[in-house]
């Protein structure tokens, strides 16, 4: 082994041996449960009953351990996922599937620190080799799995990074989705994220571009209120047609997604009062763990003056 491939196994090693440890971000973060029906919940632990019996007949097998932890997220208990996918790491430190799924969970829990060394580190584990669809555990309305292991690592980052505020790295990431995102809802998710990203850097002509090479007329499967978004900053519609779902409620996760990208538009053309109005009314919603959420949860802290 050459010096230098030497040194590369070496830096890795300590990188993924730092990185199977659970943060103590993630031991004192807040943990809000998601506000389900009472049948959706029982679905729900049902399902994760019956993912924790297989990982219990086959703890070698990583496919397993992923299922078991990601239908343990799904009831709400993220911290719980988390040392799950921990234990994962230490067993299949080499499966880029599970820095994935971690550092999604890692995000949930706004430890974005830990959510970007657990994603970069599934982006390294990926490098070179082909692509997988990756299963939904909460099926669309056609059961057709819209993403991929690549694509989702490479967004999840890009998020990361965006929430934190690094909107430079949150740009590179995004690029990288973008030669990933092979089907219409992700590439629809991956520009949007992508244009938001280029709008806070600056880059309002190379964020218009981006929009403007998307067909006019494309079919998405469950990413609508992107492609509404994509739209609406395209010019083809107008917001008092978007205002009306976000002011109806912020309790389901598409308000809270066209939410955040109308606060946004109304951020980029000067109306801080009316973007900041939405931000704060999808903070007061219950969807604590989404995207949305999230990302009007950080622009909230970022508002002048607070």
């Amino acid at each position: 082994m050459s010096a230098m491939k030497l040194i590369f196994a070496l830096s890795f090693g300590i990188f993924a041996a730092l990185a199977s440890f659970a943060q103590p971000c993630a031991d004192n973060a807040k943990q809000v449960k998601p506000a389900m029906d009472e049948q959706t919940a029982k679905t729900y632990h049902a399902n994760l009953a019956v993912a924790r019996e297989a990982y219990a007949k086959n703890p070698n097998v990583a496919e397993e351990l992923i299922w078991y932890g990601r239908r343990m997220a799904y009831t709400g208990d993220y911290k719980e996922a988390i040392r799950i996918f921990t234990e994962g790491v230490k067993k299949f430190p080499s499966d880029a599937r599970i820095y994935r799924h971690r550092g999604h969970r890692y995000i949930t829990l706004r430890c974005f620190d830990d959510a970007i060394r657990d994603l970069e580190t599934a982006a390294k584990l990926i490098k070179g080799k082909p692509d997988e669809v990756e299963q939904d555990g909460l099926p669309n309305a056609r059961n057709i799995p819209t993403s991929t292991l690549q694509s989702n690592i490479w967004y999840h980052l890009g998020l990361a990074y965006y929430l934190k505020g690094d909107f430079e790295q949150a740009e590179r990431a995004y690029n990288e989705a973008q030669k990933v995102s092979k089907n219409n809802d992700m590439l629809v998710a991956t520009d949007y994220w992508h244009y938001m990203t280029l709008r806070r850097l600056g880059k309002k002509n190379e964020a218009e571009r981006l929009l403007a090479s998307l067909p006019k007329e494309i079919e998405v499967i469950e990413n609508g209120d992107y492609l509404k978004l994509i739209r609406l900053n395209r010019g083809e519609l107008k917001s008092e047609e978007l205002l009306s779902t976000v002011q109806g409620g912020s309790s389901t996760l598409g308000s809270t997604s066209l939410g955040y990208g109308l606060g946004n538009y109304f951020l980029y053309n000067g109306n801080q009062e009316q973007a900041f109005a939405i931000f704060q009314k999808i903070v007061e919603g219950n969807q604590w763990a989404s995207f949305g959420y999230l990302a009007a949860e950080t622009e909230s802290g970022r508002k002048p003056g607070k």
